[in-house]
């Protein structure tokens, strides 16, 4: 989600409108005057001599807990009520070994019961996550989990990060993969595709990433668990349980313990790669219960209604999402909450990095608990967003989590979708183009881009497309990307915004928009499938379609095999020279300086051995033009890159022709 509004949400929220609420709460002006409880852990706990519940609803009358054998179907084989305490927090223990026991809360307010709810603190749940599990989690950590040790970095741009949809990366018949579509598979050795080439896991491993950052795959709401042999597709951006792993891409999910198990059995095998593993996370907005919109249905309104979601002065929700609800991290509990659930997965579950969803519907303070609190737990986690919303919000825009206040975020990192749309033209605008495909005017933008949105003496910020200062403090707080798993892909959109194009063109356009993206100084992002070409058949928003649009077809690897080359040559001579990824601003003041720009041109040099590289003096150039460029160039160079070529150490003097629509770098020892 997203930049885009996504309809289907707005359309299901409308919906929900015209159908009797779970509970509609009294528009309440005074929320922010409930504080949370002096011990605000309320996370189950649990010992085999006896299991505590807790649960923060302020007001309730009262809460009952109910105990079942199975995660569904079935009666409640006991009930007990908690007892209250200061501030709203219940609590009961229970004497006694409850591992394995199935449970949910159930509030009483205003006279009624509310539905039964698993709790927003479950760490474990059944079958499309209606009731949650008491579990012993240490018996869920697979072999080696001990000495699991997450991927080093100097820099957060030391990353080259990977996005993708567990089920897309396996589930083409052609694919190989034994467990197609589930944590095992994506993690499985040895797959074969057409004529034999690596696919999945080993593919990931030959590219050279560093990271792969999974599209949200906690529990959601989407995807019934109990009928997985039905066609059944969502990217997942409908919150259920925030703190569990989603079932669908487990082997069983009726078991709660083996998608626990499976999920960290994934980040071993990513970890003994030297890959880190990023989550997706929508604290944003909630999903749709029984995909109806039934905001007042989730698992927030059913503790304590109305509470953890903003409203509009009229009492109604706000929808700063276009999902039909957005969240209110500004207040105490919604806070903690955001904050004590990352720094679960970060330590329960190993994970080395957060994405978050419509960041810019957080509050800065928000933002900055959540990284400083990651710090502790491992100073090199980081954490990116969507430094925008989907639509206005209460909460003030001096407030907000915004690209434009990431300098008040120290810790954290935003989209460019600068050097996004500079790059490839508009995702609002089919025919819209940019850099590579043809656009006039675009070479601010792209300046802005390289050097990761920071202030440099070099760039007209008025020619910008949508920045008109820096953004960032550091290069390594821009997230340089022109395509994700949003909008077309960019083979799609180049397509779509240049139907005059021949298909020679459309692939050298290609392939300079990721060289521009990993040459960049900010933290380089690539949609997975896009060295091969990855086409969803020109779909805008493929977030429900089947798996024929969705997954990777590894036929394409073969057909482009000279594309899936190109862009592991980049990743490797990225990762082979740190001049391309300087940590500080002040280094890439110091050491990058732009030369020729002119309409489709860009070139710039990197000086002084930069960030410790081997080559002294790095001369880049970025020809978009449809012809060669004769480019005139002073001293003695070797060439690095060259059109396809990589490494060649051809020697240059007086000029150089840049072939049309590509790259050229050239170096000095």
């Amino acid at each position: 989600m997203r930049y885009i509004i996504l309809f289907s949400c707005i359309l299901m929220f409308i919906t929900s409108c015209k159908e009797s609420a779970t509970y509609s709460p009294k528009a309440h002006s005074s929320y922010t005057d409930y504080k949370g409880p002096e011990d605000k852990n309320l996370w189950l706990e649990y010992s085999k001599e006896a299991t505590t519940f807790k649960i923060w609803s302020p007001t309730a009358t009262k809460v009952q807990l109910n105990l079942y054998k199975t995660g569904n179907g079935g009666d409640a084989y006991e009930t007990h009520q908690l007892k209250p305490s200061t501030n709203g927090k219940w609590t009961k223990t229970l004497k006694g070994d409850y591992d394995g026991v199935y449970y949910t809360y159930q509030i009483h307010i205003d006279g009624e019961w509310l539905k039964e709810t698993p709790g927003i603190y479950a760490k474990a749940v059944g079958v499309n996550g209606n009731r949650a599990m008491v579990l012993d989690v240490e018996r869920t950590n697979p072999s080696g989990w001990a000495t699991d040790k997450r991927p080093s970095l100097q820099s957060p741009n030391d990353a080259v990060i990977y996005e993708l949809h567990i089920r897309d990366m396996t589930i083409h018949p052609q694919s190989g993969s034994s467990m197609p579509g589930k944590y095992k598979g994506l993690v499985e050795s040895g797959t074969k595709g057409p004529n034999d080439v690596a696919t999945g896991f080993d593919h990931m491993r030959d590219m050279g990433i560093t990271h792969v950052h999974l599209l949200p795959t906690y529990d959601h709401y989407s995807i019934d668990e109990t009928k997985l042999d039905s066609l059944q597709y969502n990217w997942g951006y409908d919150p259920q349980n925030y703190n569990v792993p989603e079932g669908s891409f487990s082997s069983d999910p009726y078991n709660a313990e083996v998608r626990i198990k499976e999920f960290k059995e994934m980040v071993v095998r990513f970890h003994e790669s030297g890959i880190g593993v990023i989550l997706d996370v929508v604290y944003n907005h909630t999903g749709m219960p029984n995909g109806k919109g039934d905001t007042n249905g989730s698992n927030f309104s059913l503790e304590f209604p109305g509470y953890y979601y903003r409203q509009n002065e009229d009492g109604s929700y706000a929808d700063a999402s276009a999902c039909g609800n957005e969240t209110a991290s500004d207040r105490e509990m919604m806070r903690e909450f955001i904050v004590q659930s990352v720094k679960y997965w970060a330590e329960e579950y190993h994970l080395d990095g957060f994405r978050f969803d419509l960041m810019g519907i957080h509050d800065i303070e928000t933002m900055n608990t959540v990284t400083e609190t990651l710090k502790e737990v491992d100073p090199e986690i980081f954490v990116y967003g969507e430094g925008w919303t989907a639509g206005d919000s209460p909460l003030p825009i001096e407030d907000r989590a915004l690209k434009a206040h990431i300098q008040r975020m120290p810790d954290v990192t935003a989209f460019s979708d600068d050097i996004r749309d500079g790059l490839k033209g508009s995702v609002f605008d089919d025919q819209s183009t940019g850099f590579v495909s043809g656009a006039k005017g675009t070479e601010e933008s792209i300046k802005f881009g390289v050097v990761g949105a920071i202030q440099h003496p070099q760039i007209d910020y008025k020619g910008v497309n949508y920045s008109d200062a820096p953004w960032t403090n550091e290069p390594w707080q821009a997230i340089s990307y022109v395509s994700c798993h949003d909008n077309h892909t960019l083979y799609d959109k180049l397509h779509v915004s240049r139907r005059d194009a021949t298909e020679e063109a459309i692939i050298k356009m290609d392939k300079l928009a990721n060289a521009v993206v990993l040459t960049s100084q900010g933290i380089p992002f690539i949609h997975a499938g896009a060295e091969l070409l990855r086409t969803k058949n020109e779909e805008h928003n493929s977030y429900n379609l089947p798996d024929a649009i969705n997954q990777i077809d590894w036929n394409r690897k073969t057909t482009y095999a000279p594309v899936v080359d190109y862009y592991k040559n980049l990743i490797a001579l990225r990762k082979a020279h740190p001049a391309f990824r300087m940590p500080t601003a002040e280094a890439v003041r110091q050491n990058l300086e732009f030369k020729t720009v002119i309409d489709g041109l860009v070139s710039y040099q990197i000086d002084n051995n930069a960030n410790g590289d081997t080559w002294k003096t790095i001369y880049v150039i970025y020809n978009a033009q449809t012809q060669p460029y004769n480019y005139h160039i002073e001293g003695r160079w070797k060439t690095a890159v060259f059109g396809d070529q990589f490494n060649s150490g051809a020697l240059i003097t007086g000029s150089i022709t840049v072939p049309e629509r590509s790259m050229v770098i050239l170096y000095q020892e």
